[in-house]
Parts: C-alpha cells; sequence; structure tokens
C-alpha cells in the first residue's frame, strides 16, 4: 500500500477545483472525532454560503435554503456524494468563523498532515491563483480519509440521498459502471481537466 504505480509531474501544486472538497470532509470528521460536534448538529446556512455555493450560485449544490439550518450529517453527504458547495461554505463557517479562515485553517492542517503542496484559497475549490495542491497530495489525502476513518469511508459509495425532498445523485462516474468503485472525488470545470482520486 502506498506505492506509486506511474507518476507524471505528481509532484506539481494544480488547481484542484472540487477535488479540494476532500480537505472540507477531513476537517469535518476532525471535529466529529474530538466532539467538538456531531451528526445531529444542525449548523446555520448564511446568505453566503446559499449565494456563492447554493442554487443561487449556479454551481454544484445541495440546494440548501438561506437561514435555515442543516444536520452535521447530512452536509456531510451534501459534501461527498452531491459537491455541495454551500454545505462546504456551511461547515467552513461553523468551524472557521468565516470561508476565509477556514481556508487558512485547511492549509495548516494539510501542512501537519505533510500536505506540502496545499494551499487553499477557499472550502470549495472555486478557481483562485491561490488554491492549489498535487497530485501526489490529493492521493495522500484520500488515503487518510480512508484509513483513518474508514467509518465514513462507506458514505463515499453511496449512489443517492434526499435531502428537503429533493433527490440529489453521486457526481462520481466510476460508481456501478466499475467493479470495485468505491470514491472518492471526480470533477471537470473549465479550468482543469477531468479529475478522479
Amino acid at each position: 500500500p502506498g506505492e506509486v504505480c506511474l507518476r507524471r509531474e505528481g509532484g506539481e501544486g494544480v488547481p484542484p477545483a472540487w477535488m479540494s472538497e476532500m480537505m472540507p470532509v477531513l476537517m469535518l470528521i476532525g471535529g466529529l472525532a474530538a466532539g467538538s460536534l456531531s451528526l445531529d448538529d444542525e449548523l446555520p446556512v448564511s446568505e453566503h454560503a446559499w449565494r456563492t455555493g447554493g442554487a443561487a450560485s449556479g454551481s454544484s449544490t445541495m440546494f440548501l435554503e438561506v437561514n435555515s439550518r442543516a444536520r452535521v450529517e447530512d452536509l456531510l453527504r451534501g459534501i461527498i456524494i452531491q459537491s455541495g458547495n454551500d454545505a462546504c461554505i456551511v461547515v467552513a463557517e461553523a468551524i472557521g468563523g468565516s470561508e476565509e479562515a477556514f481556508a487558512d485553517m485547511m492549509t495548516d492542517r494539510a501542512h501537519e498532515l505533510g500536505l506540502t503542496s496545499a494551499s487553499f484559497a477557499n472550502a470549495t475549490g472555486w478557481p483562485d491563483p491561490d488554491h492549489r495542491i498535487s497530485a501526489i497530495d490529493l492521493a495522500r489525502l484520500a488515503r487518510l480519509l480512508i484509513e483513518d476513518h474508514p467509518e465514513y469511508y462507506g458514505i463515499w459509495a453511496e449512489r443517492e440521498f434526499t435531502h428537503t425532498g429533493i433527490r440529489q445523485y453521486n457526481r462520481n462516474p466510476p460508481l456501478g459502471v466499475f467493479s470495485g468503485a468505491a470514491g472518492l472525488q471526480t470533477r471537470h470545470p473549465a479550468e482543469t481537466r477531468s479529475c478522479l482520486v
């Protein structure tokens, strides 16, 4: 385990787009493990989360309503299954006080974990010249999520979930197509080529 089979410019920091949503998941799971959060806690949905990452943004969203509250367990699924930018921002504001402060916390935590190429400018992976991480560090981050938090690993393979009556499907195309596919993240925004971790 951990052996690199093929590598081409794998250590170079690149725009990770929504691949970086693995980091808010790691931070959220860390809060659950530390007891500062529980799966049943309800976190507020700010206008910033709704406007920047919700339905109003036109981006990937779990359709949280402004000034509502969402359970941590639903937010976790919203990030993992739906790649909900609104869910990422809600988590960021609850843990860090603001999305900007949370981005700094993510960068610091990544460096503590040895992911030295990481530099996060926001919680979602929205394009920003200061938002970068290498392919090898994305692979290391995925391995940390799988090995250190196996109790949440099954969520990555869930094909869908329903929140406030809205059925939402996993954005990971290999699920159900390739035998053994169980996660973690995929994305293909305009700034980067198709991505898979």
